[in-house]
């Protein structure tokens, strides 16, 4: 199966458009199916019951994004992770990424049919000297900057694990309705993630080295593409 699947990973086909993310997402299922890989149904869950987001969705659009099913492993929810998420992106919450990529990918369309919000301080100019003077990160300055907000914020860390160290730090401050927590990387990526996974904060966490921007912004998409028409 394996091999016939190679086969035609090399061949070209013609495809509509409008098509491709349908058919990329059949070809996900399939090799999910082949490697044995049996995602998660809430639907049976009585603690998430009336909640209409699925950790499916989610895990399959990273993988989408990535091509890198080692997702369906290491994409760790916390238990009110899918209800938090509902609750916050249905109450029109900011949404904080830690990068202008992140910020980039996010699906605005849909943020606008929730009456959410993306922000992302990182490029400020007042940060970049804070966190000169300071000797920090300017994630570090961004995350504590989002004290000063007055509506509920789920995060959306890709890149940088000084975030997740910020914002796990200040968390009494901050109250953070939900922590995106991908970063990618070698240095404090792992222990910042689990700093977050240890922390009673509700959180969508990347187990590992893996993630990225791309990642963090996939995950925002996947859960609002499941409160919306898009």
């Amino acid at each position: 199966m394996m091999e016939r699947k190679e086969q035609m990973d090399r061949e070209l086909i013609y495809i509509k458009p409008d098509e491709i993310e349908t058919k990329s997402f059949k070809i996900i299922d399939e090799e999910l199916a082949m490697r044995g890989i049996v995602l998660p149904l809430e639907a049976s869950d009585k603690a998430h019951d009336g909640c209409r987001i699925r950790r499916a969705p989610v895990i399959k659009r990273v993988i989408h994004t990535t091509a890198d099913f080692d997702y369906a492993d290491n994409l760790l929810f916390s238990d009110d992770a899918l209800i938090r998420a509902e609750k916050l992106l249905m109450s029109g919450c900011v949404i904080v990424t830690d990068t202008n990529m992140a910020y980039a990918g996010i699906n605005k369309k849909a943020l606008d049919k929730l009456g959410a919000e993306c922000i992302c301080y990182m490029a400020d100019e007042d940060v970049a000297r804070e966190a000169a003077v300071r000797g920090v990160t300017r994630a570090t300055v961004s995350m504590e900057r989002t004290i000063e907000l007055d509506r509920p914020v789920i995060y959306a860390v890709g890149n940088a694990p000084t975030a997740l160290v910020s914002i796990y730090e200040n968390r009494l401050k901050l109250r953070p309705g939900l922590v995106i927590g991908v970063p990618v990387g070698f240095v404090n990526v792992v222990a910042a993630k689990e700093l977050i996974i240890s922390s009673d904060i509700p959180y969508i966490v990347a187990r590992g080295r893996k993630g990225g921007s791309n990642v963090a912004a996939a995950i925002v998409n996947a859960l609002m593409y499941q409160l919306t028409d898009r």
